[in-house]
């Protein structure tokens, strides 16, 4: 059987933990600084890249994303002397994939023409509403107008441009949402990311609905009208769902989160980045500190930002194969699945519900049965 990196492919992620302000639905590792040495937090990207490097010879780097806080807040020189350092270490992909987050209020066109020049083929925008009365209550410091602007400009750029829109936000009406989505799909896009607005704990959002004072959010049906109306509208506009919250024309899905959803190997370097790497026959699973302090500490004490790696047991692994897997429209590999040390129960319930299919050694989750993933992994999952 094929390496994890090998059948889901090889992948790397780098963490810029620095935003602006912190948006309070927000729940990633994101920090606002008022002085970022970007000289220092480059050499300490080097530096763990190159450890990283020493243990994975000889593979193929098919991706890498830089992702936060808000990459664009980094320097183009940091993102060139980073890229550089990572042809050195590795083969790359001939169609290497090489994504950057951006936030409208961040974009600049020399900025963004030095990303490009530095390597970066793909920037991901986190648009998040196209209503300037959304926007401000979603905690985003940039305008419908900025929004576009900064579209505009990238779109001039790269190649491949994404962006993130965020519904059944507060007060916000089916109608209004499918009139918004429309608009959305109206400025050439190949790949939106589209998303629910979750309430988790630990953010501003948690804490106002905790004391009741987040009002006018969509109740579940309201919420899940607006998915099927996502799945119809995007559709409808050739950028069907790949995945649960991911929509694109063919041959422009993101590569790199396919990785994960393959249960692929890759590398997580910066505060809060997790990784998966295969060595010698084991999974092993990396986490760093979300303090950015304590990551920059770490790896100019020990030239690793690493704080701990476990092993991750056959079990577990095919878990993860089931979770990740299942979120795309394609499914899993049940040969695959089955190596690893899966098993499923009697599928016959599920599959008369019409929630998921089985097609020789593919498994899936059937468009009427992606609301209710969760659901459906309760029952498959031992």
């Amino acid at each position: 059987m094929p390496e994890n990196w090998q059948a889901g492919g090889f992948g790397l992620y780098v963490h810029w933990p620095f935003c602006q302000s912190k948006c309070p639905y927000c729940d990633f590792n994101s920090h606002v600084a008022a002085h970022i040495d970007q000289a220092r937090w480059r050499d300490a990207y080097l530096t763990d890249l190159a450890r990283s490097a020493a243990e994975t010879p000889d593979r193929v780097l098919s991706t890498v994303f830089f992702g936060g806080g808000t990459p664009s807040l980094m320097d183009p020189e940091t993102v060139g002397a980073i890229l550089e350092a990572i042809g050195k270490h590795w083969t790359l992909a001939n169609d290497l994939e090489v994504t950057l987050e951006a936030n409208p209020g961040s974009v600049e066109a020399g900025r963004f023409r030095a990303y490009r020049d530095a390597g970066v083929n793909r920037v991901s925008m986190g648009v998040q509403a196209l209503n300037d009365t959304d926007l401000k209550a979603l905690g985003r410091l940039h305008s419908v107008a900025e929004a576009r602007a900064a579209f505009d400009v990238a779109r001039s750029t790269f190649d491949r441009v994404s962006f993130d829109l965020i519904y059944a936000r507060q007060n916000q009406t089916l109608d209004a949402w499918r009139a918004e989505l429309t608009e959305a799909l109206s400025m050439s896009l190949d790949h939106l990311s589209l998303y629910q607005l979750t309430i988790e704990d630990g953010t501003a959002f948690g804490a106002r609905y905790e004391r009741g004072l987040l009002r006018g959010l969509p109740d579940d049906d309201s919420a899940a009208d607006m998915y099927f109306a996502t799945q119809d509208i995007a559709e409808a506009h050739g950028l069907p769902a790949y995945e649960i919250s991911n929509h694109a024309r063919p041959g422009a899905e993101s590569r790199h989160n396919k990785v994960y959803w393959h249960s692929g190997d890759w590398i997580g370097v910066g505060p809060g980045a997790h990784g998966r790497l295969s060595l010698d026959g084991i999974r092993i699973a990396t986490d760093t500190p979300l303090a950015p302090g304590k990551w920059l500490e770490l790896v100019e004490a020990k030239g690793s930002g690493e704080q701990s790696r476990s092993h991750v047991p056959t079990e577990e692994q095919a878990t993860e194969y089931l979770m990740m897997g299942l979120r795309l429209s394609e499914g899993i590999d049940l040969v695959r699945y089955r190596a690893i040390g899966g098993t499923l129960p009697d599928l016959t319930n599920l599959t008369d519900l019409g929630l998921i299919e089985q097609e020789n050694d593919t498994l899936r989750i059937t468009r009427e049965g992606r609301p209710l993933l969760n659901a459906i992994l309760r029952e498959l999952i031992p």
